[in-house]
């Protein structure tokens, strides 16, 4: 009896290779047939208008999963996609969204849905992206993961070339004191290059409904109503899983922005807390060129004497002993950044020592000049802010 093989021109290649598993099982003959391997990820190395490496990256994306019909929309929410070295949203990773979102929708295949909690009930499946600084160029990386497994279903990257990407951050991250990448954000960032068939970042999915609400809360400072966003980030905090960084950043810089300095001085502290068990606290001291002089503006040092006091104490607290490590941004010879960014670590360290003398003993000072940009533009602006930077290393106290 022959073996009747369904048209291929009828059914999709995945659909196709089950159908054909199918009647191949029916005349006993089921040889070779395992579940087909996952989808390849999609990679376009050409450099483009960002624009354009958004769509080719969304239409690689898109390839990568069996057709459906319009009543089997897959609802998709969309994580804000971020720069995957700074953790921070911009004005070029807005951009992204709005295009990935209108891309995506057309055709019914699918309905993309706010990042909102009650958008995680509805959805079957979360969209990442990342912007990448890479080969001259941003690398656009998107993954679709399947929300039920944890497994990301499809990925596709594109780049872009780097003329009109505005990575200006948003005023959030432009106003944050320190560096806000942690582990939910790097496991998202992991996330957005992983390949189709893999398993997502289990610490950033763990995680992913207080994300909703700190994000929610992001959007409200973003729209200065500073008081609902310090409504929003307590609720946050209070979730089993939303003690992160960038809620303790976002109290913080709520209640700096309502004029409550006794109360933003105390999330200070719980933030450098934080950041200290972790062994990740990079804070944006900004200092006059050439000089180990903060920056004269008081409107962006005015909270400096508070940072100090607050690492100091809780340095002292934790009973740790720290690198302060000094960082500059690209401009200016190898030679003179290293030389600069020492002195600013060892005037760091010397500020600390004025809050609290006993912690003298605990710290030690490095200077790593460029070696260690974050942004590396050297365009000395908000958009390498996190590039001269201090941060503060946890080592092994001296015997």
């Amino acid at each position: 009896m022959p073996i009747t093989r369904p048209p291929k021109h009828h059914l999709p290649p995945r659909a196709a290779f089950i159908a054909l598993c199918i009647g191949l099982a029916g005349s006993m003959l089921v040889v070779g047939c395992a579940a087909p391997p996952p989808p390849t990820a999609a990679v376009d190395n050409e450099k483009r208008p960002l624009a354009d490496a958004i769509r080719v990256a969304t239409a690689g994306l898109l390839q990568q999963l069996p057709q459906t019909s319009a009543r089997e929309r897959r609802a998709v929410v969309l994580d804000p996609s971020l720069d995957a070295g700074t953790g921070q949203q911009t004005n070029a990773t807005i951009l992204v969204d709005q295009a990935v979102a209108a891309q995506a929708a057309q055709g019914g295949a699918f309905e993309v849905l706010p990042f909102e909690a009650t958008s995680l009930a509805k959805a079957s499946h979360l969209l990442t992206g990342t912007l990448q600084r890479a080969q001259g160029g941003y690398g656009v990386n998107l993954a679709l993961v399947e929300l039920k497994s944890g497994t990301v279903v499809a990925q596709s990257s594109a780049m872009a070339r780097p003329e009109g990407v505005d990575m200006r951050p948003l005023a959030y991250y432009r106003d944050s004191p320190v560096v806000v990448k942690d582990r939910v954000i790097d496991g998202y960032v992991r996330t957005a290059i992983t390949p189709p068939g893999q398993q997502a970042d289990a610490n950033y999915l763990q995680r992913i409904a207080a994300a909703t609400v700190i994000n929610d809360a992001t959007m409200l400072y973003n729209a200065a109503r500073y008081r609902e966003a310090l409504g929003e980030y307590r609720s946050a905090l209070s979730m089993p899983a939303g003690d992160q960084i960038r809620a303790l950043n976002g109290l913080y810089l709520s209640h700096v922005k309502l004029g409550q300095m006794t109360e933003a001085e105390e999330a200070f502290g719980r933030l450098v807390s934080y950041a200290i068990a972790a062994n990740s606290l990079g804070v944006k001291f900004l200092f006059n060129p050439g000089s180990v002089d903060f920056w004269s503006d008081p409107k962006v040092t005015g909270a400096y004497g508070m940072w100090l006091r607050q690492i100091a104490k809780q340095t002292s607290a934790a009973k740790v002993c720290m690198n302060v490590v000094g960082h500059s941004s690209a401009t200016g010879t190898e030679a003179v950044n290293d030389a600069l960014s020492l002195r600013r670590a060892a005037s760091v360290k010397r500020r600390l020592g004025i809050e609290v003398p006993e912690v003298l003993n605990r710290l030690r000072t490095q200077g790593m000049g460029a070696k260690q940009n974050i942004v590396g533009t050297g365009s000395d602006d908000v958009v390498d802010a996190l590039d001269r930077r201090v941060e503060f290393a946890i080592v092994d106290c001296p015997a």
